[in-house]
């Protein structure tokens, strides 16, 4: 990276052993995507809860040259915000969002996206029963009954 890892911590105290977690998490990520300049992690305790254990949000900001990618991970509803209370599962959580959110923007930057063609003209064909015989007849004037592709008709006439 061009721009050195920025962790900061927000309502609780600097983690050596978190920080490591997270730079080795980031040289992961550089891994996957080699051309990132910079990425800031900040990592907040949203409440001090003795009981339930405290809530944490990470947030992880990746630019690229020609994007800038962001993950944020913060409990939303109830049962999410205490089912893991421990950080260092809050920064799991975080980079393997981050992972694919990389991934999937890698994909992209190199074409291998596939992209949506043109639409295929489709070639309405009507059929009209002859009152006597019962066979098919083709009759631009009643209203379609079936609609096939263009290589299909051509095979059945």
């Amino acid at each position: 990276m061009a721009i050195p890892l920025e962790i900061t911590f927000h309502n609780m105290a600097a983690s050596q052993s978190l920080s490591a977690d997270i730079r080795k998490r980031v040289a992961k990520l550089e891994k996957f995507y080699g051309r990132l300049i910079s990425c800031r992690v900040s990592i907040e305790a949203r409440s001090k809860q003795h009981r339930k254990g405290n809530v944490y949000e990470v947030h992880v900001e990746m630019h690229a040259p020609r994007g800038h990618l962001v993950v944020s991970r913060e409990p939303h509803h109830p049962k999410e915000r205490h089912a893991r209370p421990d950080v260092r599962a809050s920064v799991r959580d975080a980079f393997n969002a981050a992972e694919e959110q990389l991934r999937e923007f890698g994909d992209i930057q190199h074409g291998e996206v596939k992209q949506h063609g043109e639409a295929k003209p489709r070639e309405v064909v009507v059929q009209e029963a002859d009152g006597l015989s019962g066979h098919p007849v083709d009759s631009p004037s009643k209203q379609p009954t079936m609609v096939r592709e263009p290589s299909q008709c051509a095979a059945s006439r």
